[in-house]
């Protein structure tokens, strides 16, 4: 098994120390930054999210290899910057106005993470100006909205009207528990997730 290879198993064991052990002694042994980042982190992050999707892994153990990839992230980081390895693109992630519930949110953004973008948390209770302050801030290629209440997922259209009515071209994705494809048609977002996996997939794609 390759270095690479075994960066991508420790991850999805979740066993951070390891990962980021690994990690130092890929780049010592003069692996490309970039490929530790795609074969080895993102490799494994992919498959766990491959398996969240099909229900085989939970959210505990999205979390504990989130937890290892960011291990390895941290001494991989400078090393990437140094390279000019550039992320694919950048997702603000919050959660509307009047909600306060960030598992799911954060979920989104370790997944996103997961998938080479940068992720900028525009944190819970966010208004409609605020998603678009932090866009036009992050140069953002997506925004991810996140509700986990009936009562709160109204304000998404407040959002996706926000964004179009500003000069931004940043697409505008949705998600949460109450949340449906037709209710995303008729507010006129840009694409519906069902769980944080999708949303990278999804946030790619909007990308292409």
């Amino acid at each position: 098994m390759s270095i690479l290879q075994e960066i991508a198993e420790n991850l999805m064991k979740g066993k951070a120390n390891d990962v980021k052990a690994l990690v130092e002694k890929a780049l010592g042994e003069g692996s490309a930054p970039g490929d530790v980042l795609n074969d080895g982190l993102l490799a494994g992050m992919s498959v766990i999210g491959e398996r969240f999707k099909k229900n085989e892994v939970y959210v505990p153990e999205v979390l504990i290899a989130a937890r290892a990839m960011k291990a390895g992230m941290e001494i991989l980081q400078p090393q990437l910057a140094a390279a000019g390895v550039e992320p694919i693109g950048v997702a603000v992630v919050g959660t509307v106005k009047g909600d306060l519930h960030d598992i799911g949110k954060n979920l989104v953004c370790m997944m996103l993470e997961g998938a080479g973008f940068k992720v900028v948390d525009a944190g819970i209770d966010c208004d409609p100006q605020k998603f678009v302050d932090v866009a036009k801030e992050s140069s953002a290629a997506v925004i991810g909205i996140s509700a986990l209440l009936t009562t709160t997922m109204t304000n998404m259209k407040s959002v996706v009207d926000a964004v179009k009515a500003s000069d931004l071209s940043t697409k505008v994705m949705i998600g949460g528990a109450p949340v449906t494809q037709a209710f995303c048609d008729e507010i006129g977002a840009d694409g519906y997730a069902p769980d944080a996996a999708s949303a990278a997939d999804l946030a790619k794609s909007l990308m292409a």
